[in-house]
């Protein structure tokens, strides 16, 4: 038996899967736990009691999808005091190879291991083998991230392209661009602030203040009490969430209107990225936004203005576009990139 440790570590919570690899292309799960990260004051002991529950040998390999950025083998998490270094852990736990890897670039990688029900397909496009491969997901943030072929396997590369300018493209677009602007007192907008959990908030705020729709007393209620909670390190309600649901519902002109401004502007993104990379071997949608609107996704505005690029719109209409449905493929790429250690 050839055992791998998968781990997703986030500032909230930390799952953990115990993976025999014995064949390497079929990876089975042993056993799969989920822990309240800051109940640990670091990653060791939390991996010990995972271990030790188990009840098997120690793995031979691990690899862990950090929230956030890794530099030189090494990760801070926002929201925690763990510092991860990737020499101490194989130290302390006794694991002889292990890599830390951006959790987004976890979702390059768990991209492969993925099945046809856990894709969304909204662009069938003209698939290309060798072809790069491209990566955005809209949730807390906003990633980004490409692959590219190097002999019988990719190689994944994450990027910084969620703080790239959002570029404005309608009256609208501008106006909302002016308005964060002034709102927040910065010198420039990132994409991010608007194609996220965070900017689909902000597009209602400002379709509301902007008096284009009345606000309904239930979701005026859940902004109000987000906005009086700024600061605190834990919300007790979710507004995007909210505002998506009466969206999906119907039942919220404002909410409406909201997500269908984020849906234009999260494919003009996802275009923007696809010029970019001319990602023939497909464009995958990730995050946790994607999959609980994907039938507004799959309405036509989000590929309309995906693909809305003047006399590049042939080459946009070509390219293969996937929703990612399974939320555990960051754990998945952890378990597949731990197998090719």
């Amino acid at each position: 038996m050839t055992l791998l440790l998968a781990g997703d570590i986030g500032g909230t919570k930390t799952i953990l899967r115990l993976v025999d690899a014995s064949d390497s292309l079929d990876l089975q799960t042993i056993c799969e736990e989920t822990y309240r990260s800051g109940d640990f004051p670091d990653l060791v002991p939390l991996v010990q009691q995972f271990l030790s529950k188990a009840n098997t040998p120690t793995p031979q390999k691990a690899c862990f999808a950090i929230a956030g950025p890794v530099v030189d083998n090494t990760a801070k998490l926002t929201n925690l005091t763990w510092f991860l270094d990737t020499d101490r852990l194989k130290q302390e736990l006794g694991i002889d190879s292990m890599s830390l890897i951006n959790d987004f670039a976890a979702v390059g990688y768990g991209i492969f291991g993925l099945s046809k029900k856990d894709l969304l397909t909204l662009q069938v496009g003209k698939h290309k083998l060798e072809a790069p491969i491209g990566v955005i997901g809209a949730g807390t943030g906003l990633g980004q991230g490409f692959l590219i072929k190097q002999g019988n396997y990719y190689q994944v590369f994450p990027s910084e392209g969620g703080h790239a300018d959002f570029a404005p493209r309608s009256e609208l677009e501008f106006q909302l661009l002016k308005y964060l602007l002034d709102k927040h007192d910065i010198q420039r907008v990132s994409v991010e602030r608007v194609v996220s959990g965070q900017g689909i908030v902000a597009i209602y705020q400002f379709l509301r203040d902007r008096k284009i729709s009345g606000e309904s007393p239930e979701i005026a209620q859940v902004v109000r009490t987000w906005e009086q909670e700024a600061g605190q390190p834990e919300k007790s309600v979710d507004p995007g969430a909210a505002i998506g649901m009466a969206a999906l519902q119907g039942s919220d002109r404002l909410c409406v209107q909201t997500l269908q401004l984020f849906v234009d502007i999260y494919g003009a993104e996802a275009g923007n990225l696809a010029l970019k990379l001319l990602p023939y071997g497909g464009l995958y949608i990730a995050g946790g936004i994607a999959p609980k609107i994907q039938t507004l996704l799959q309405n036509g505005s989000f590929l309309l203005n995906f693909s809305q690029k003047g006399r590049m719109r042939s080459i946009l209409e070509d390219i293969p576009v996937h929703i990612i449905l399974n939320q555990q493929v960051g754990l998945i790429g952890a378990a597949l990139r731990a197998a090719r250690l």
